[in-house]
């Protein structure tokens, strides 16, 4: 066991009932210390207390009267004027008394007289002892200093060798070498990006037969970088790499690089590099390594900064003057705009690794992985859980299918259902329901007309996602919420699409009004949405005839500057007043569709906002019915839940008759009849 991992596993032994103890070995060192001095204490003390102290008169009356029984003179040259004097004499003054009763021990420091030195020299019982003074000077000098040399090396070089975070180890590298004992994760663990464990497969297989891959002059990639979105599985996947691939694997992220100490980062780099060749062939993962491979040059700190000396360590260890082959770099980011293009040239990082958020397959692939560990009952069906949640990443279901997990045991059933997996499904997207948020009556009004203006717009228009469910009951920072899911995996969006999905958004605020002839401030969220839709169709993707298909965005931006404080713009003023009026066309056409389907059909928004105020939630295919027939069946009412608010939330939607259709609109043409 390394001193790093012995130091923390007593410091978790060591907290116990949320309180910090120090560790045992750490008392003991402490009472070694304390009880060291304490022995030397005594043993000075009991030295110089040992029988009884006479003076110099006291011990002539005894010597005279010849009650000295045994003596010893040790003889002091550096001072032959004070002679110290043991020995013991008789307390009655009788030699007869033979009773060791009455020998007392006695000490002295006496002038010694010849005649005083005579009567001595004649007991029986005498002796002379010449002392090492040399070596106990030599004792008493060296001891304090001892002392403190051994104080020092437990403070200070005991702990540095310990922690290895000292100030004199503070250039070695923080890299990780996993054991393969100790990993357990492999490829059977990964699902969902299979083209990505295809890729990462050609590096494990190299590792074991690295002549299979040279017989014909090829050579294995240097690096890999791993691009994709949060909680994709990036480092899940280099955790597989490790598991698989019998060789050293060195872990570190890009953070660990960089510290206060000018010239750290590019000690670390070369400590790191330096480790890898010496357990040839290795794998070294690097993790987030944005935060080290940033682009040169746009910092505020010029050719000095600490981070471009650490990247540029890291730039001639990967592929410089005196590289050996044998090392593997893997390397995982979310952020591949802002690296330095010297990084990502080949021979540093010959591939990029694109790992996406997975489809309708991979999500119930992932959902079958980390469903091992949780019980669920027989009646889940995992693959309508992955229909129902595009844009999910592999983090995110497995976030869900721990909170389906909690939902389940805080109500004491014995297995998760589909009820818990669709309310996990909503509060890891959406936020949890709040029933305990007071609101008014006035307010509930207000947010159930706005939810049934989204509601029938979104049923009514033709190129809309299916509506999921509609709901006034408080999830996350909204009030109320509308949700609608697509049927398959959104790859690219259309034209059409996003001027309906604008309309919906406007027709909250535009419900709002119809009933109450006020507006509040509810529809901020909707709003901003729009906005951003509107802006970047016009600027980003070439989707008005009025501008044309020429790309106005911020494409110059620094990257250790804040983007709006250092925001640049390709086009003149009078472009700018352009695509702010042509932003406002689109938005305001939008409104004027929701507007007069939301007028045309008064009587079925006014029917989805009293059953909402009823049952506080209605599924998709129960805003269908009124829409079609213009009546609402209520929903049995639900065993478990109270006061019934509709059916199970995310209950898989039927097969519905088709939509009708829309009357001709402005921006939309004639809409054909779609089915939901």
């Amino acid at each position: 066991m390394s001193d790093d991992n012995r130091l923390n596993e007593e410091n978790n032994n060591s907290r116990k009932g949320g309180e910090f103890k120090v560790p045992p070995r750490t008392w003991l060192v402490w009472i070694a210390i304390f009880g060291g001095i304490i022995v030397l204490m005594l043993l000075r003390d009991k030295m110089d207390t040992q029988g009884e102290m006479l003076t110099q008169f006291r011990f002539q009356q005894l010597v005279e009267s010849n009650q000295v029984a045994t003596a010893m003179i040790n003889y002091n040259p550096q001072n032959p004027f004070l002679t110290e004097i043991s020995g013991k004499y008789y307390r009655d003054g009788s030699r007869e008394n033979k009773n060791p009763e009455n020998l007392v021990p006695f000490r002295t420091k006496a002038r010694l007289t010849p005649k005083l030195e005579e009567k001595l020299l004649g007991l029986q019982q005498f002796e002379v002892r010449e002392p090492n003074t040399m070596l106990l000077s030599v004792i008493w000098s060296l001891l304090p200093i001892l002392l403190i040399a051994t104080l020092i090396w437990f403070f200070f070089i005991r702990q540095i060798k310990m922690a290895g975070k000292g100030a004199l180890s503070f250039g070695k590298s923080k890299a990780r070498l996993l054991a393969k004992e100790r990993n357990k994760t492999t490829f059977k663990d990964v699902a969902g990006i299979d083209e990505a464990i295809d890729e990462v497969t050609e590096l494990v297989n190299f590792l074991k037969d690295p002549k299979k891959f040279q017989r014909l002059g090829g050579r294995i990639p240097k690096g890999i970088l791993m691009v994709g979105p949060p909680g994709t599985g990036k480092t899940l996947l280099a955790k597989a790499i490790a598991g698989e691939a019998d060789a050293a694997f060195f872990s570190i992220s890009g953070s660990d690089f960089v510290e206060m100490f000018v010239g750290v980062g590019a000690s670390r780099v070369r400590d790191m590099f330096e480790q890898a060749r010496k357990n040839t062939p290795c794998l070294i993962f690097i993790d987030e390594i944005d935060a080290v491979g940033r682009s040169r040059g746009h910092g505020l700190g010029g050719g000095n900064d600490e981070r471009e000396q650490t990247l540029n360590a890291l730039l001639v260890e990967m592929d410089g003057f005196d590289t050996q082959e044998g090392i593997i770099i893997i390397a995982a980011t979310n952020r591949p705009d802002v690296l330095d293009p010297a990084l990502l040239r080949p021979g540093r990082f010959d591939r990029q690794l694109t790992v996406n958020l997975p489809d309708v397959r991979g999500r119930e692939a992932i959902l079958k992985v980390h469903a091992k560990n949780v019980k669920l009952a027989p009646t889940v069906d995992l693959s309508v859980i992955a229909r129902g949640t595009p844009g999910y990443s592999g983090a995110e279901l497995a976030n869900l299918l721990n909170e389906a997990a909690l939902l389940a045991a805080s109500t004491n059933k014995k297995s998760v259902g589909m009820e818990e997996l669709e309310e996990a499904r909503d509060k890891v997207r959406w936020g949890r329901e709040r029933r305990s948020l007071a609101m008014t009556d006035e307010d509930k009004k207000f947010t159930a007309w706005h939810e049934a203006g989204h509601a029938l717009v979104n049923v009514l228009l033709q190129h809309t996602h299916p509506l999921h469910k509609v709901t006034i009951i408080p999830r996350g920072q909204s009030l109320g919420s509308t949700m609608s899911l697509p049927k398959t995996d959104v790859l690219n969006r259309r034209r059409k699409e996003m001027l309906d999905m604008i309309a919906v958004m406007m027709a909250g605020r535009i419900a709002e009004e119809v009933i109450s002839g006020d507006i509040s401030t509810g529809a901020a969220g909707d709003i901003q949405q729009a906005t951003n839709m509107a802006r970047a169709m016009v600027t980003q993707w070439g989707m008005s005839s009025r501008l044309g298909m020429v790309q106005y965005g911020d494409d110059d931006e620094f990257v250790f500057l804040g983007r709006e404080m250092a925001r640049t713009k390709a086009y003149s003023e009078h472009t700018a007043q352009e695509i702010d009026l042509e932003v406002k066309r689109i938005i305001d056409e939008a409104y004027t569709i929701a507007k007069d389907l939301l007028t045309t059909h008064h009587d079925k928004l006014e029917l989805i906002a009293k059953s909402l105020l009823e049952y506080e939630t209605l599924d998709g295919h129960q805003v269908v019915e009124i829409v079609q027939t213009g009546k609402f069946t209520a929903p049995p009412p639900a065993p478990h839940v109270d006061p019934p608010h509709g059916a199970p939330a995310g209950t898989p939607l039927p097969e519905l008759p088709t939509k009708p259709t829309p009357p001709a609109l402005p921006g939309l043409g004639t809409p054909a009849p779609a089915t939901v």
